[in-house]
């Protein structure tokens, strides 16, 4: 299974995500803006989807087409 993000690069479990588009975290206050570094990122078992922690957000999970490889 790969996983991409929206320029087409490969992700690999642990690899940095950069946000490309402000996000808004459902049940918080907290808005992912754009620019923010995600490190250590894990798969799943749907290529499209990873789990990250962000800030005060655990398990969060976070569609790749929003995200780039840094």
């Amino acid at each position: 299974m790969d996983v991409k993000d929206s320029n087409g690069n490969l992700l690999k479990e642990g690899d940095s995500v950069q946000v490309i588009k402000d996000l808004k975290v459902k049940g918080t206050s907290v808005t992912l803006k754009r620019g923010t570094v995600i490190k250590g990122i894990h798969l799943t078992s749907d290529p499209e989807e990873i789990e990250c922690r962000v800030e005060k957000v655990k398990g969060l999970v976070l569609k790749t087409c929003f995200l780039k490889k840094a």
